[in-house]
């Protein structure tokens, strides 16, 4: 018996995805499982074989139930005593909405590997529908046809 290994120059894709209405904790799932190539025939879990993903109108995500006001996000300063809180719903109304995004993603992802690192950074999230990434001639993924779950009706 041999063991696999997919070939150290991947082809991968480039691919839109519109979070609008969008479950954020199912979106985050299918994102990070294209961004380590799991959904490829060919997936080896030390080869970075993932696509690189643009969500955008990140800032219309949604959260289901009573997300919004009950999850907290910690982050800490580094000084004793310093650990800081905040909500989902601060966190989508305020300066940086993709934040949100981003953080359910990264925590989807493996943990503390450079390869992990490497696999994350293929991902761009923007708040608006324009992205600068026309040049890479991006295909468009119907999130919210997936599946009916996949989007909240508001």
């Amino acid at each position: 018996m041999k063991t696999y290994n997919a070939p150290a120059d991947v082809e991968t894709k480039w691919i839109v995805i519109d979070a609008t209405n969008a479950i954020v904790g199912r979106l985050a799932s299918y994102v990070a499982k294209r961004l380590r190539g799991k959904h490829r025939a060919d997936f080896t879990p030390h080869i970075d074989t993932g696509d690189h993903i643009i969500v955008i109108n990140a800032d219309k995500a949604q959260f289901t139930g009573n997300k919004l006001s009950d999850k907290i996000y910690y982050r800490h300063t580094g000084h004793p005593g310093g650990i800081k809180e905040t909500t989902a719903g601060k966190i989508l109304a305020g300066r940086f909405p993709e934040r949100a995004v981003e953080m359910a993603v990264k925590r989807m992802m493996p943990k503390e590997s450079s390869l992990a690192r490497q696999q994350f950074s293929k991902l761009r999230v923007y708040a608006g529908s324009e992205h600068p990434h026309q040049a890479q001639s991006p295909e468009v993924v119907d999130f919210a046809a997936m599946n009916s779950k996949n989007t909240k009706v508001v």
